[in-house]
């Protein structure tokens, strides 16, 4: 579903048309009195190229709040800080309730310059669970924000987004002020000196210490023994791995080696504004729309990656051959699938293949569809969380005996994360292959999907296989 954004195409630049950005503001001040909702306008424009992390670097002090998405092999990337307007929710109706503030602030914003290629997007992450328990105070069950800044790349071309709510009778020589300001601190971060990578650490370093949680195999053989009894057919079980750093973790740092050594992936992370960061590099998608063309991703049924060609094909072609890979996997794609009709949509799926990461590989069906205008993004994303793929099957069910046999709050791990724009585009991940970041304090997250034939030692060697990706980056 699109907003009709108000778009003021005449062109403005940042710095040599102060004077003309200045009326522009006065001008919709004066529109605004009275009505008891502020206009936000969202001025836009071409900067040169930057690396949105060196940008993260050099604000992360200033500015509590972030958010940073990077995709490499579409060659895009976000990174947005600061808080022009926002929205936290616990509890029921989280997405639909979502969906309203988003609407509604859309119809708050009104577009100024020439980029038309980049729009204003607000950006969104739900918990896997909705709560209203002591953890919401780290992430709420549901966030929206509409960022203050945002470097947005697109190919590449790269953009400035700046959203402000303008107040009745507010000063406007500070937000003007602020604008250019913005821009200059830019084109001056600009030059300075490239980030260096972090310095690569023996995984075994004794100046790291890791806590496994211990109760993982116990879960997964009781969860078999209920699999046996048929009370449901799937559970996806996570895993988590405590790391204590001698010093405090660099996220700039970590997100760059997540970059680097995962370029499949999408490389995020999402700051509370408190301290906290939850990061991650997920291979999957919830989904993705442009043009009203919906994709999604069935993923699910795993194998390690060979150390040669030849043992790489072997354990890919034993993957696409194992009945129960192949089974979890269907569970997945038709789950998808039927989520979609009852949509209304007429989804149709890729023919099966294989997604090759790193270090790992996954049965892959990417799964396509037509989208009606009057379907919002989020009402896809609250039909599709949590798929089997981080849950199980039947949905209910493993969601409750989850909470059961898991000792610690999912909290963001295999949860929606992403955005939304004016023109009904959007993208959501899977926030899995993830870690929560305080201080010197990280919890890595991994799960895998339990059913009839998982045997607990095979599912924990998985696990231990996923973990690698983030402790390589954070160690």
């Amino acid at each position: 579903m699109s907003i009709a954004v108000p778009v003021t195409p005449y062109p403005v630049n940042l710095v040599q048309d102060e004077k003309e950005l200045y009326l522009f503001l006065h001008a919709c001040q004066e529109r605004s009195t009275g009505n008891g909702t502020p206009p936000i306008i969202s001025v836009t424009q071409k900067i040169d190229p930057i690396d949105p992390l060196r940008v993260l670097k050099a604000i992360s002090a200033s500015y509590p709040f972030h958010f940073y998405w990077e995709s490499s092999r579409k060659d895009e990337a976000i990174l947005s800080y600061g808080i022009a307007t926002s929205l936290k929710f616990n509890g029921t109706e989280r997405f639909t309730k979502a969906q309203q503030f988003i609407e509604r602030c859309q119809q708050r914003i009104t577009k100024v310059g020439e980029a038309v290629e980049a729009t204003p997007l607000l950006l969104c992450y739900f918990t896997f669970f909705e709560s209203t328990d002591r953890y919401t105070q780290v992430f709420p069950s549901a966030n929206v924000v509409l960022p203050q800044f945002q470097i947005i790349k697109k190919q590449s071309k790269y953009f400035l987004n700046i959203n402000i709510a303008i107040q009745p009778e507010q000063n406007l020589f500070p937000i003007l002020d602020l604008i250019v300001k913005h821009q200059k601190f830019l084109q001056k971060l600009d030059k300075e000196p490239d980030l260096a990578l972090s310095k690569y650490t023996d995984l075994n370093s004794a100046n790291y210490k890791i806590y496994p949680s211990t109760n993982f195999k116990n879960s997964v053989a009781s969860a078999l023994k209920s699999i046996e009894l048929n009370k449901f057919s799937k559970i996806v079980l996570a895993h988590a791995l405590d790391v204590i750093s001698p010093q405090s973790f660099q996220i700039v740092n970590c997100l760059k080696n997540l970059r680097q050594r995962h370029p499949d992936c999408y490389i995020f992370s999402v700051s509370n504004g408190d301290g906290c960061y939850f990061i991650g590099a997920s291979p999957e998608r919830l989904i993705s729309i442009e043009n009203n063309q919906l994709e999604t991703d069935a993923l699910a049924g795993s194998a390690p990656r060979g150390k040669t060609p030849t043992e790489d094909a072997i354990l890919a072609q034993n993957l696409l051959r194992s009945e129960k890979e192949r089974r979890e996997h269907q569970a997945v794609s038709e789950f998808i699938t039927q989520k979609l009709i009852n949509l209304g949509l007429c989804p149709h799926q890729s023919p099966l293949k294989l997604l090759k990461l790193s270090n790992i590989q996954h049965l892959w069906t990417p799964i396509y569809a037509q989208l009606k205008s009057d379907i919002h993004p989020l009402e896809i994303v609250s039909q599709l969380h949590p798929t089997p793929a981080v849950a199980g099957v039947p949905t209910k069910i493993s969601c409750e005996l989850i909470q059961q046999y898991e000792t610690f709050n999912r909290l963001l791990y295999a949860a929606p994360i992403g955005w939304v724009d004016c023109q009904g585009n959007s993208e959501f991940i899977v926030g899995i292959r993830s870690a929560l970041i305080q201080d010197n304090h990280a919890r890595l997250y991994a799960g895998a999907g339990i059913v009839a034939g998982s045997d607990p030692e095979k599912e924990l060697g998985e696990i231990q296989l996923k973990f690698q990706a983030l402790l390589r980056a954070l160690l």
